[in-house]
């Protein structure tokens, strides 16, 4: 017999530690990351306890009118759960959170957006098999590019082109772990303005963000920077996790592409840094919720040997959720 609780700030301690342990979360779900930017959307976030009074589940969630997300302001959501949940746990964790945002939010419908499979310390799919008993409904499905560093297609001439170009021409690549180094803020600059240039928009994470959480996760968030000379021509933070690095805001300068600088940057990260990973993942190359494939920049990934990785998003009608999975528990 579960129960279910609405998450408060005295609950983070006991909530981050689930949430290092469990066999499907990262640090994405840790409220130190999540909380950043709290005064955006309205949690409601629920801890499942068991009868023994210990946590055995988590749900990242905010509200928006009658609409529940999971979650929001990250770039996934669901349960986060133990390695002792089975497929009757999820299905009760279901049941119980749509009974409980029926009655205290009134709301009528949740969406959902699974964890990649790639991010799975274990397997952890309970929630997709829930989902389809729902009658939920795919909404959105973003095409991403992942590898396997120590097994994976090889990289097109062009890309290798780009690494020995890179080499000629005394292309360094350095690691920033210090989130008041200038390095930061150039390559920030750099990341605006060729957002601004090539696509008339501004980089989710302000300077300041990801100042923020670089200090606060240190080991997890790192960027990495390819130079001429002193100056930085392409760079990527990434995102590490205990089974994916994933790359977030990969940019280079007209002359960072032509000099190989990304090429040399991306080669390294796979090949060198980060060669014991399980997955390297290149992020999503889909808009308007997969409608829109770009297919060049999707074309740029896989010239490294990276393939699709599907990252969905469901709608779920709560009544639907306790009439039709109300028997599976």
């Amino acid at each position: 017999m579960m129960t279910v609780w609405l998450y408060n700030d005295s609950m983070a301690n006991e909530w981050n530690d689930f949430v290092r342990a469990s066999k499907n979360g990262t640090f994405l779900f840790c409220r130190d990351f999540m909380d950043y930017h709290a005064d955006r959307y309205k949690d409601a976030s629920l801890v499942f306890v068991d009868k023994k009074n210990n946590i055995c589940g988590l749900f990242p969630a905010n509200i928006k009118g009658d609409t529940v997300y999971s979650h929001g302001g990250l770039t996934y959501g669901g349960f986060v759960l133990n390695d002792r949940a089975v497929q009757t746990t999820v299905n009760e964790m279901f049941v119980l959170a749509a009974d409980y945002y029926a009655k205290n939010y009134g709301a009528i419908k949740i969406i959902y957006k699974p964890v990649p499979h790639i991010y799975h310390k274990l397997p952890s799919e309970e929630d997709l098999y829930a989902l389809f008993r729902a009658d939920a409904k795919l909404i959105q499905r973003g095409v991403s590019s992942a590898l396997y560093p120590q097994n994976h297609p090889k990289q097109r001439q062009s890309r290798r082109g780009g690494v020995v170009r890179a080499l000629k021409n005394n292309i360094s690549v350095e690691e920033i772990k210090d989130a008041d180094s200038e390095g930061l803020k150039e390559f920030h600059n750099l990341l605006e303005n060729i957002l601004k240039e090539r696509h008339n928009v501004a980089p989710v994470h302000s300077y300041y963000e990801m100042q923020l959480l670089m200090n606060r996760f240190p080991n997890e968030i790192v960027l990495y920077v390819a130079k001429y000379k002193s100056e930085i021509l392409a760079g990527s933070w990434v995102f590490i996790t205990p089974a994916v690095v994933h790359t977030q805001y990969l940019a280079a300068s007209d002359l960072g592409k032509k000099l190989g600088a990304e090429d040399l940057l991306i080669d390294w990260l796979i090949s060198e840094r980060f060669q014991a990973a399980k997955y390297f993942d290149f992020g999503i190359s889909t808009e308007n919720g997969g409608s829109i494939l770009n297919k060049g920049l999707i074309f740029e990934k896989e010239g490294f040997g990276a393939r699709s990785v599907c990252y969905d998003a469901y709608m779920i009608k709560v009544d639907d959720v306790l009439e039709k999975t109300k028997g599976l528990v």
